[in-house]
């Protein structure tokens, strides 16, 4: 999965749709989220008693890393490994969280050029990525990793790699902490992705300094390979 995704819902959205205490700053509307930028996410939290929404960089910063700038490296975790490796095995066993998204942009290559793809639900829902968080320094900075999975069906088109998409019945199991690693990480199936569109886009997405609707407008139709 590569580093762009879109989230444009409100806190009043965000907190209604996921039964979250809102907690977070008011979250801005991005259509071009980039890695170590403030994003919204959904997480238990023992002093609200439930779910809360709230924020983090995007980017997994482990305690031991000396600055938050590791980040920058660490804003996917394979579903492969992410219950193995130190610098998230942790955050996997005890602080999950859900990402939400409109949907997440990739590249094709075609020679010397390449094409940009926005990957959403045709029916405009919001997606539940499946995310970790953990918390850096003295000041408990949160940070927060997507958890990535093979690509299935069209979408192993675009990218050998996707987001672990959780449908609303999978949500409570995964905040809830411990549980059968292989049922939490399992991806959606061919068939339930068939509701994600696959939309050719411009290229605007390529530059962090572009963010706007326009951004995931369709261009002229493209045929995959």
């Amino acid at each position: 999965m590569c580093g762009r995704y879109a989230t444009t819902k409100s806190n009043a959205d965000l907190s209604q749709l996921f039964e979250a205490v809102d907690v977070a700053e008011p979250l801005r509307a991005s259509w071009n989220v980039a890695p170590t930028s403030a994003v919204p996410l959904i997480r238990m939290s023992k002093e609200h008693d439930g779910r809360v929404l709230d924020s983090a960089l995007w980017g997994l910063v482990p305690h031991w890393a000396k600055d938050l700038k590791a980040g920058a490296r660490m804003i996917n975790a394979r579903a492969e490994t992410v219950t193995e490796l130190r610098s998230f095995a942790s955050s996997f066993a005890k602080r999950r969280c859900l990402v939400p998204a409109d949907g997440w942009f990739e590249w094709v290559r075609d020679g010397k050029s390449k094409q940009a793809f926005y990957m959403t639900p045709a029916d405009g829902s919001t997606l539940a990525f499946a995310g970790i968080w953990s918390a850096w320094g003295p000041e408990s900075v949160r940070t927060c990793s997507v958890i990535t999975t093979a690509a299935l069906g069209g979408l192993a088109k675009v990218h050998e790699r996707m987001p672990l998409i959780l449908p609303a019945d999978r949500w409570a199991d995964w905040l809830a902490g411990g549980g059968d690693a292989a049922e939490l990480l399992r991806p959606l199936s061919e068939t339930d992705l068939n509701g994600i569109e696959i939309r050719p886009v411009g290229a605007g997405v390529g530059n962090v300094r572009n963010n706007g609707p326009e951004l995931i407008e369709a261009t002229a139709k493209v045929t995959l390979f």
